[in-house]
């Protein structure tokens, strides 16, 4: 992006009578560009959405950033498992950072409320859903993605640590840890019929399992069920279980069928 001085120098230019192709030789600013200022005028070139949202995203001290402090922490807490499940932040291209969740098309009304819970923490910012195979991935822009999902990094999230803040760890494991819960089910979780034949008699029960490849995540789900007081355990390399009736009974009553 041409800085704002650039831009100033083209409309002197502009101003002198020089032609496009001439303004493009001294300024390096294609002809296209320059005419497409011209027809903004000056203030509305310096003003263009691209533009502010790269100055916004340029003065961002992440640091100095309290977008977590005004954070409503139930549907943070919902938003978090659905980041650590199937979320990213993209920091690509010219605009801010991009949250994106993907999500089943089988599931519409999970993918409704993770909507929901963008738009409760991310009020100002529009919602996109785009549709890929078998799933849309819900996106949103936002300068403020990075600071209240410090894990974001580069690469798969098993392939580095994901530690929670302090702060993070206050909303969604000592004050809602149900919502995490519901937010990490929602999105890599499942609840399903498990059932058996003892001495000819048929029994079925439910079950919830819990599939992550970063064990960090899956110990961050095993903290949030002993809160609730979940009985969970690995059943194998990266699932949890979630067996027991009492255990289940709980889960019933915050997570249910997805739909």
């Amino acid at each position: 992006m041409h800085s704002d001085e650039k831009v100033r120098e083209v409309f002197r230019l502009l101003k002198a009578g020089l032609s496009h192709a001439e303004i493009a030789r001294r300024t390096g600013v294609n002809r296209e560009r320059v005419r497409a200022w011209q027809r903004l005028g000056l203030n509305g070139a310096l003003s263009t959405p691209m533009r502010h949202a790269a100055a916004a995203r340029e003065g961002h001290v992440i640091e100095e950033c309290d977008a977590m402090v005004n954070v409503p922490i139930a549907p943070y807490a919902y938003l978090l498992g659905q980041y650590l499940g199937d979320g990213c932040i993209s920091t690509q291209g010219r605009g801010n950072p991009k949250l994106r969740i993907a999500t089943c098309d089988d599931y519409p009304v999970v993918r409704a409320e993770c909507i929901a819970a963008i738009r409760a923490v991310a009020p100002l910012s529009g919602v996109s859903v785009i549709q890929r195979q078998g799933c849309s991935e819900v996106a949103v822009a936002s300068v403020h993605w990075p600071c209240l999902f410090p894990q974001h990094g580069p690469g798969v999230k098993h392939s580095r640590p994901i530690v929670l803040e302090s702060w993070q760890r206050r909303f969604a494991l000592e004050i809602r840890p149900d919502l995490l819960v519901r937010g990490l089910i929602h999105s890599d979780g499942c609840r399903v019929w498990n059932r058996v034949v003892t001495r000819g008699k048929k029994y079925q029960y439910l079950r919830y399992f819990f599939t992550n490849e970063s064990s960090d995540i899956r110990y961050l789900f095993l903290d949030a069920c002993a809160r609730l007081g979940v009985d969970a355990r690995h059943n194998n390399r990266n699932t949890v279980s979630v067996a027991r009736r009492q255990s289940v009974a709980i889960l019933e009553r915050i997570v249910g069928p997805k739909s």
